[in-house]
């Protein structure tokens, strides 16, 4: 089997495997509106949610594992042993320093709730969710492994169990507790529990790797060398994370602090937080589905190619084209099922269609860049691979100071929650648009004559999709009453989208219709 093929076969197993985590995450996020509704308790929830996870991209699938992966492939390529020593001795100090900083951050969130006269929520709920922080970073960890022996499936399968133990305790409790702050205290529980499911999957996933040996001292070069590259990337991940948490203060400042900011009435509300995260999710669905697995299987392997400056021109070039060929339609589609999705996925019960509507709103801020979301990963991850970590952070500090600067002017203007959404959307295009310049000093003719030609084939389909998918939703949506009748204008949207895009790259003979669907032409 070629390295193309491989790259095809890992690209379909996370997609599929993404898709099907991604639609039970919808559906654990359905449960969670239609049961505690758009108000302080979700927003408290989510927000508590949010600090595991961004130790987890920090730290397990962000610059660890990227500094990792690179490290530990050629080891196992030169010399076996040497590589079972340095993943035993990462894997060993990644535990001592997660472990004592989860400690420690329980202790400080102890002594904080500790002199509230009343106990806040959101500090309640990172502090029962926050061991999931190291067993989320251990499975990453593991799962850079897993990917250097061309195995992609647990780690794809991981997040499946998550999702699995939260719809469990979400709808399993429902009839038991009056007060949602103790149903949520059982959710959160879960989510540890899951934690230490995923850990066991993803070390039975390992097991035949043999990679545990007590032999560790040849190995400590290789850490030190991990640790160098691996601070750039700290830091401008860090920064990333930093944003990301800041972000989730603005949203969440009225359950936090109460609804003034210095003597002005705070212009988010209570739930301003949980529909942030809702529309989220619906954006991240076709980036996760696909641009996150296309980022995730093309690393492993340029990281292999990057002596090879055709077959990694070659790759790299693949990537844009593929990541352009569904991101771009993505953005589109989503632009006009943005409210009947959220209805279909999110109402009912304590979740009215008003609330839904907040969502689609935000939605509709994040579609237009969801490309440059998914081309972001691939391209960072060019970078990773010629062992640049200082330019992807260098682009990715001035972005998230712009994303800052954008969240806390947008959000005074009649945008209100949105304007978090198109900052984020006005960032994303700059980023993208900044590495692709700066990546002609390794590929000085990245966007080749096949790539425009990709491009504009692409473009004049989604364009096509866009006319079209709008005018069915036009003409169809003034006549819901139900959510029935938001669902089969979802169906209808999604189907004539997919329908004039499969029939157009085959009419036109496009590859990339192939390689979206992980097979090599």
């Amino acid at each position: 089997m070629t390295t193309n093929d491989n790259l095809e076969k890992n690209t379909r197993t996370n997609s599929v495997l993404t898709l099907v985590s991604r639609c039970m995450g919808l559906v654990r996020d359905g449960a969670m509106s239609r049961i505690f509704g758009a108000g302080a308790f979700a927003s408290a929830f989510y927000f508590a949610f949010l600090i595991p996870n961004l130790f987890r991209r920090l730290f397990g699938e962000g610059a660890l594992s990227a500094a990792f992966l690179p490290i530990y492939s050629k080891l196992h390529s030169e010399n076996p042993q040497r590589a079972k020593a340095f993943a035993t001795l990462t894997v060993a100090k990644l535990v001592l320093l997660l472990g004592t900083l989860t400690l420690l951050s329980e202790l400080a969130l102890w002594l904080l709730i500790s002199m509230q006269q009343e106990p806040n929520a959101s500090l309640q709920l990172t502090m029962i969710m926050l061991p999931y922080m190291p067993l989320v970073c251990l499975v990453a960890i593991f799962g850079a492994m897993l990917h250097v022996h061309d195995s992609f499936g647990p780690t794809a399968s991981a997040p499946i169990i998550l999702n699995g133990f939260m719809i469990a305790a979400a709808y399993g409790f429902v009839s038991i507790f009056d007060n949602p702050f103790n149903h949520m205290v059982w959710i959160g529980l879960s989510v540890v529990l899951a934690g230490i499911v995923q850990v066991v999957w993803s070390l039975l996933a390992l097991r035949k790797h043999s990679w545990l040996t007590k032999e560790t001292k040849s190995a400590q070069s290789d850490i030190k060398k991990m640790l160098r590259n691996m601070i750039p990337m700290v830091l401008g991940l860090g920064t990333l994370q930093i944003n990301t948490l800041l972000d989730g203060v603005v949203a969440n400042w009225s359950n936090l602090f109460g609804p003034s900011f210095f003597g002005y009435t705070y212009p988010l509300g209570d739930g301003a937080m949980a529909s942030l995260t809702w529309a989220q999710r619906l954006y991240q669905l076709p980036l996760g589905v696909f641009g996150i697995a296309l980022a995730t299987a093309i690393y492993p392997l340029l990281a292999k190619q990057v002596n090879d400056a055709a077959l990694f021109a070659s790759t790299m070039r693949r990537g844009l084209r593929t990541v352009i060929f569904i991101g771009l339609p993505a953005s589109a589609g989503l632009l006009f099922v943005r409210d009947p999705l959220a209805m279909v996925v999110f109402q009912g019960a304590n979740f009215t269609a008003s609330d839904a509507m907040i969502v689609g709103s935000i939605l509709l801020g994040y579609a237009p860049a969801v490309w440059a979301y998914s081309m972001t990963q691939v391209v960072t991850k060019g970078y990773y691979a010629k062992n640049d970590t200082k330019t992807p952070v260098k682009v990715a500090i001035f972005c998230v100071c712009l994303n800052f600067l954008l969240n806390v002017t947008l959000i005074w203007t009649p945008l209100g929650i949105s304007g978090l959404a198109w900052s984020t959307a006005i960032c994303g295009v700059i980023q993208v648009c900044v590495l692709l310049i700066l990546f002609r000093r390794y590929i000085p003719i990245l966007i080749d004559r096949n790539v425009l030609k990709s491009w504009f084939y692409t473009a004049m389909l989604t364009l096509i999709l866009g006319v079209s998918v709008g005018l069915l939703v036009q003409m169809t949506w003034d006549q819901t009453s139900s959510w029935t009748d938001s669902l089969f204008v979802l169906f209808g949207a999604v189907v004539s989208g997919i329908a004039i895009m499969v029939l157009g790259a085959i009419a036109l003979k496009r590859p990339e219709l192939h390689w979206s669907i992980g097979r090599q032409r």
